[in-house]
């Protein structure tokens, strides 16, 4: 009787342990995915309002090609470029798809490009309204590639 009640406690102590144990393992999981998904919503918002901002760019763009601004073919094409670079990351990010890294680094080098192209047109509002948002976005997709690469 004294071996099984032995036993008993034994097997109950060791029962804890893992249940403990699994506990704070669970925590720690739940603490990295709270993290996990602050990381994505942030990248997420920024490439979504950054992807506006842009096809908002890419009609102020065209309308000074029809006004006879040639200069802004360029800017025109890397603002088009850039928000679909914008909209895919923004939902493959939103949904923690398995490419968010791919797609994170290549829309932070559109939208580098985008908002180096539009940075030549310091007067002119919507293209600095664009630059400062590709910025954003740009410093977001390199913030999820750290957490991402980690």
């Amino acid at each position: 009787m004294k071996a099984i009640s032995r036993l008993s406690v034994i097997g109950l102590l060791t029962m804890m342990t893992i249940l403990l144990g699994n506990s704070a393992s669970i925590a720690q999981e739940r603490k990295d995915a709270t993290r996990h998904s602050t990381y994505h919503e942030q990248c997420a918002k920024a490439c979504a309002d950054c992807m506006r901002e842009c096809e908002m760019c890419a009609r102020h763009c065209a309308e000074r090609v029809g006004m006879g601004e040639k200069e802004h073919l360029i800017t025109l094409g890397t603002c088009a470029d850039c928000a679909e670079f914008c909209a895919a990351a923004a939902k493959i990010v939103a949904r923690g798809g398995p490419f968010s890294l791919e797609i994170c680094e290549a829309c932070a080098k559109a939208c580098d490009r985008c908002a180096t192209a539009c940075e030549k047109h310091p007067s002119d509002e919507h293209m600095k309204r664009c630059a400062k948002e590709c910025r954003a976005c740009e410093k977001a997709c390199k913030e999820m590639v750290k957490h991402i690469g980690h």
